[in-house]
This record gives C-alpha cells, sequence and structure tokens, in this order.
C-alpha cells in the first residue's frame, strides 16, 4: 500500500481510473417520511418502524448500473438521519428495527452480493459528519457539545465502521461526506482502521494519512473544471475534504500539486435543481426529473471526457426499487455510451519522436476522437492540439490542457487526408495508450 512518491497514481488509483463510472445509492427513512428535516426536528427521528421497502432487490438495483455502464457501485450505508443500512450493533436505530424481512434482513450485505453477481465493485458510503439520531451535525459534533454524548458518539462511530469497513469484505471505494473530524479535533479514530481494513481502497474525501485518496470537483453538476489535473495540494493533517472549513482536496487541481488526488465528478440522474433533496433521494411524483439521454451524454463527455470518474446518483423508491423512469434512462444512456464511444473508425497508440500521433484517414466523416494518456507516472502532457491535415493544408480542431486519463473531443464532421495529434508541452516523455477517431454517425 505504501507509494514513496505521492505525485505518482498507486496501483490503486489507477485501477479507479480504469473503472471510468460508478453509481452512488441513497436509501435512507426519509424515503418514507419525506417531510422529515433533521435540522428542524432535533431529538425527533422517523420511527424505524416506518422502514418497510416489501419489494426490495438489490440484483434490479446492480443490474441497472451495469446496464448503464457503471464498473463501481457505492451504497449509502447510513445518511444524516442515523439509520443503519445493516443490523449494527453501535444502537437500534437500523433495519434490525424495523418490519422489512421481520429485523432480519441486511441491504449491505445484499447489496455486496448483487455486486459480485453482476461483476460490479462495491463500495461504502458512511456519513461520519451528521447523525440525527446522535444529535450530530456538520463537521460531527454533538449539537449540545456534551463532551460525554461526544465519546458515546465517536464510539458508537468508531462500532459502525469496525462492522461495515471489517466484515463485509474488500471494498472498491469508501466515501467520506462532509470531512472527517480529526481525534485531536475531538472526533473518531479513522485512519487507523481504514489502513487496518481497507487498505486496497481509494478513499473520496477521507482523512491525510491514507495513500489512495480521491477528491470533490466542486460541484454536484457532472461538470468537471477545464483543465482538470490529477495533482492537488496536500490538505491539512488530520483534515478531511470539508468539515472545520474547506481543505484544498477539490476542484481543478494544480501542476504542481503535492499528490495525485484525482476528481471523482458527481452528479444525480434526476435534475439536481428541480427534485426533492437535490435529486438524491426518491420522492413520489418526481420521474418527470428524469435527466435526458442527450444531457447525460453531455455530462459524460464533461467528465470522463476531462479525465475525472463520473459517479451518477441512483435513487431506490418506497417499493425498494430503482424507479422504472430511472431503469429506462440508465439502460438508454448506456447504449448511447456504447454507440457514440464503443467502435472506432480509426486508432493508434504511438508517438513519434517528435510527439505526434498520426493516422491515414480512412475516407470516412469522423467528428469525435478520444486520447487517453499513460498515467502510471502522473501526467506528462500539459498542452495539446489535434489537426486535419488535406493537401497539406493544417486544419486545428481542437487544442488545450491536460489528457489524463482519457479526453473525448467533439469537433465539426470532417473528412481529411490525415488527422495529427501533437504534444505540444509536456514534462518529461509523454506517452499515450490510444489515439481514436470516431465516424460520423
Amino acid at each position: 500500500m505504501e507509494n514513496a512518491d505521492k505525485r505518482l497514481p498507486t496501483k490503486q488509483h489507477l485501477a479507479w481510473h480504469e473503472a471510468e463510472m460508478g453509481v452512488l445509492i441513497h436509501y435512507d427513512i426519509i424515503v418514507f417520511e419525506p417531510e422529515f428535516d433533521f435540522r428542524k426536528s432535533w431529538g425527533y427521528v422517523p420511527p424505524a418502524e416506518k422502514f418497510n421497502p416489501a419489494q426490495l432487490d438489490t440484483d434490479q438495483w446492480i443490474k441497472s448500473a451495469s446496464d448503464a455502464g457503471a464498473k463501481y457501485a457505492v451504497l449509502v450505508a447510513k445518511h444524516c438521519s442515523g439509520f443503519a443500512l445493516w443490523p449494527t450493533k453501535a444502537y437500534p436505530y437500523s433495519v434490525a428495527s424495523s418490519p422489512w424481512r421481520d429485523g432480519k434482513g441486511d441491504i449491505l450485505k445484499n447489496f455486496i452480493e448483487s455486486c459480485k453477481k453482476y461483476d460490479v465493485l462495491p463500495g461504502i458510503y458512511y456519513s461520519t459528519s451528521c447523525n440525527a439520531y446522535m444529535n450530530v451535525d456538520n463537521p460531527g459534533r454533538e449539537i449540545y457539545g456534551n463532551a460525554e454524548k461526544q465519546e458515546k458518539y465517536n464510539r458508537a462511530v468508531e462500532t459502525m465502521i469496525d462492522e461495515i469497513w471489517g466484515e463485509y469484505g474488500d471494498m472498491f471505494e469508501i466515501w467520506f461526506d462532509g470531512g472527517v473530524l480529526p481525534p485531536e479535533k475531538g472526533g473518531p479514530r479513522l485512519v487507523e482502521r481504514l489502513i487496518k481494513y481497507q487498505p486496497e481502497a481509494v478513499c473520496f474525501g477521507g482523512p491525510d494519512g491514507f495513500p489512495s485518496l480521491v477528491r470533490w470537483g466542486a460541484n454536484e453538476d457532472g461538470v468537471a473544471p477545464e483543465p482538470c489535473w490529477g495533482w492537488t495540494d496536500m490538505q491539512q493533517p488530520g483534515d478531511g475534504m470539508g468539515g472545520e472549513g474547506q481543505s484544498p482536496l477539490q476542484g481543478a487541481g494544480k501542476v504542481d500539486g503535492e499528490i495525485w488526488a484525482p476528481v471523482e465528478s458527481d452528479m444525480t440522474i434526476r435534475d439536481h435543481s428541480q427534485s426533492y433533496s437535490g435529486g438524491w433521494f426518491w420522492k413520489k411524483g418526481e420521474d418527470h426529473h428524469v435527466y435526458s439521454v442527450s444531457h447525460l451524454m453531455d455530462c459524460y463527455e464533461k467528465t470522463i471526457g476531462r479525465g475525472t470518474n463520473l459517479m451518477i446518483g441512483m435513487v431506490i423508491d418506497d417499493r425498494g426499487l430503482v424507479p422504472d423512469a430511472d431503469i429506462s434512462r440508465f439502460k438508454e444512456f448506456g447504449d448511447a455510451v456504447k454507440t457514440q464511444w464503443g467502435t472506432a473508425a480509426l486508432e493508434t497508440c504511438r508517438l513519434s519522436k517528435e510527439n505526434k500521433a498520426a493516422m491515414k484517414s480512412s475516407g470516412k466523416s469522423v467528428d469525435r476522437a478520444m486520447v487517453m494518456e499513460d498515467i502510471k507516472n502522473g501526467q506528462a502532457i500539459r498542452r495539446w492540439k489535434l489537426e486535419a491535415r488535406t493537401n497539406d493544408a493544417a486544419i486545428v480542431l481542437a487544442r488545450g490542457e491536460s489528457i489524463g486519463h482519457k479526453r473525448l473531443i467533439r469537433f465539426d464532421p470532417i473528412t481529411a487526408d490525415e488527422f495529427v495529434f501533437t504534444v505540444c508541452e509536456c514534462e518529461g516523455v509523454p506517452a499515450i495508450r490510444r489515439f481514436a477517431l470516431f465516424e460520423t454517425l
């Protein structure tokens, strides 16, 4: 797990880059009591008896994710209400106190089994910063400042983390949200647990001291910064992504940043500006807010196409299922990605000594290009351009900064004698894995 040079991707980072797209699955007791707002009703949480998704089917969830092209899935095991989707020993507010499967169910276990069935890599989201059941709010403090209750909360967090990280097998990704309150500021001890239980995972928004960190793109719109670099500055010791003051571990990054912590760009499948809870949780009557395929494709090209991973929110309804409208849209989106970016008309993986990759035309009209950099040693390519050449004339189709894992480029349809990708500025020796052109549809 050790990585001598923090500016180089770990093997876990490289596997994460290859996965490219995941889903973030939100499910909580507020689906059964949507009017609940924990910040307006401290001391009250919806009773566990309300949680009863009679048709819950995690196979349906993960098949839908796979149909969309997702290679990994992250389950929100405990969100801000405090309700746990597994039978935790930390406290009674969980599926074990619900009528669902007579209080003997375990959604986290079902989720892991479904991921294995559909060859989707599993991950876990656990919010340490909010827990309405225990009167805790950002950045993980008991709201009345009671030291005894704060300690009780910290021990509950550690118990739950021991369970979900230690008893359910290896996770592809561990998600924090809202940062991590470090022990020296009164929070639970998590870094050593992360290293003990999940050393092979990448960690989104997590604490310093873990080598495979992933950062936030600083919006929930499915749009990555442009340009976007894999490097960023080190956050302050013990701080998470948020907590008490924002960390530099988010946003566009820096070419001369101190660590490799690439961006995971997140978005909802339902219109973020119109849907309940920003589109992260299901609410009846909002099927019409599901984004169009064209919008999802635009986000795909502005996230994965800018070298980041894309994480799409998946809602689960009160039946325990992905709604029909969302199921259809995930499938349509996955099919559109295959159509647009699946089969290339031309491709190569060679750069000349002049740092150019050239391909003779097949005579077909093209309007899309893909360039993938070999990032084992970081990002060597600083500036680049793409040209079409005809009768000794060169037309610049696109130019920019940063390639990273993958760059997707659109331009007006064109037929040319030759297409040339040129590295205009680099640090060290650049290498590409793929330069591909796609026929106009």
